[in-house]
C-alpha cells in the first residue's frame, strides 16, 4: 500500500528532528569525556574547569565541539508554539545556540594574559570573560526551560519527572559553577579557593549540567521515534 504523502512528510520531519536531537545528546555525553581523556592524555592534566580546555592542546576539540552544538541547536526548529506558549522552541534553541558560539568564541581568563584570539583583541582581553560567563549561564538557561516547559508537554509522568530532574541538575550545575568561580577567582589563597582547584569542582558542575542536557533530549528523541512508530501502525490514533 502506497504511504500517504502528509503521513510521509510528517516521519520524515519525525525523523530530522529525532537526528538533532540524538546528535545533541550524544555529543552531551562525550563532551565532558573527551576532555577527560584528552587531558589525561596530555601533559597539560585535566583542567580546573572545561572552558580552562581553551588554553590547552584541546582548544581544537573544545571549541569544534561547542561550536557543532551551537549549529545543531540553531538548525533545530521544534514545534510550533502552541495557544498559550510565551516562547517557541526555535527561539529558546537559537539562544542556546548563540549563546554556545559565545562560550567557545569568548575565552575565560588567559593565565598568560597573551591575547590569542579575535574576539579577546576585538573586546578586550579583560572583558572576553565577561561575555564567556554570561553566555554559560544564558546556555544553561536556555537548556533549563527545554526540561521544564517544552519536553513534558504530552509526556509520559515519568519522563515528566525524567524531564524535570535534568532541569533541576541544569540549575545546580550552573549556581554550583557561579559560586565556584567566585572562589577560583576572588578568594585567593582561601580554602576554598583550594577545595574548587584541587577537586576540579567547577568543571564537574559544568559536567553536570551538560549530561543533564544530553539525556533530557536523548530522552525526548527517543519518546518521539515511539510516538512516530505508533502513528504510523494506527494513523487515526
Amino acid at each position: 500500500m502506497t504511504q500517504d504523502p502528509s503521513q510521509k512528510h510528517r516521519d520524515d520531519m519525525v525523523f530530522s528532528y529525532n537526528r538533532v536531537r540524538n546528535a545533541l545528546g550524544i555529543l552531551g555525553v562525550a563532551f565532558p569525556i573527551i576532555l577527560i581523556v584528552g587531558g589525561g592524555l596530555s601533559s597539560d592534566g585535566v583542567q580546573p574547569s572545561m572552558s580552562d580546555f581553551f588554553h590547552t592542546t584541546m582548544r581544537d576539540i573544545y571549541v569544534g565541539t561547542l561550536c557543532a552544538i551551537g549549529v545543531f541547536l540553531i538548525s533545530y526548529r521544534g514545534y510550533q508554539k502552541a495557544e498559550g506558549e510565551w516562547i517557541s522552541d526555535d527561539i529558546i534553541a537559537t539562544t542556546a545556540g548563540i549563546s554556545a558560539f559565545g562560550v567557545a568564541l569568548f575565552p575565560n581568563e588567559s593565565p598568560t594574559q597573551i591575547i590569542e584570539t579575535v574576539t579577546q583583541e576585538a573586546v578586550g582581553i579583560g572583558i572576553s570573560p565577561i561575555y564567556h560567563f554570561l553566555s554559560a549561564m544564558l546556555f544553561f538557561l536556555c537548556l533549563s526551560l527545554f526540561c521544564y516547559i517544552k519536553f513534558p508537554k504530552n509526556a509520559k509522568p515519568w519522563r515528566r519527572r525524567v524531564y524535570f530532574l535534568c532541569g533541576h541538575l541544569i540549575w545546580v550545575g550552573g549556581i554550583s559553577v557561579a559560586v565556584a568561580s567566585y572562589y577560583k577567582k576572588f578568594s585567593d589563597g582561601s580554602a576554598a579557593q583550594a577545595f574548587v582547584l584541587d577537586y576540579n569542582v567547577i568543571f564537574w558542575a559544568e559536567a553536570l549540567g551538560i549530561w543533564a542536557f544530553a539525556v533530557s533530549w536523548l530522552v525526548k528523541g527517543k519518546a518521539d521515534m515511539i510516538l512516530a512508530q505508533k502513528l504510523r501502525k494506527n494513523p487515526a490514533a
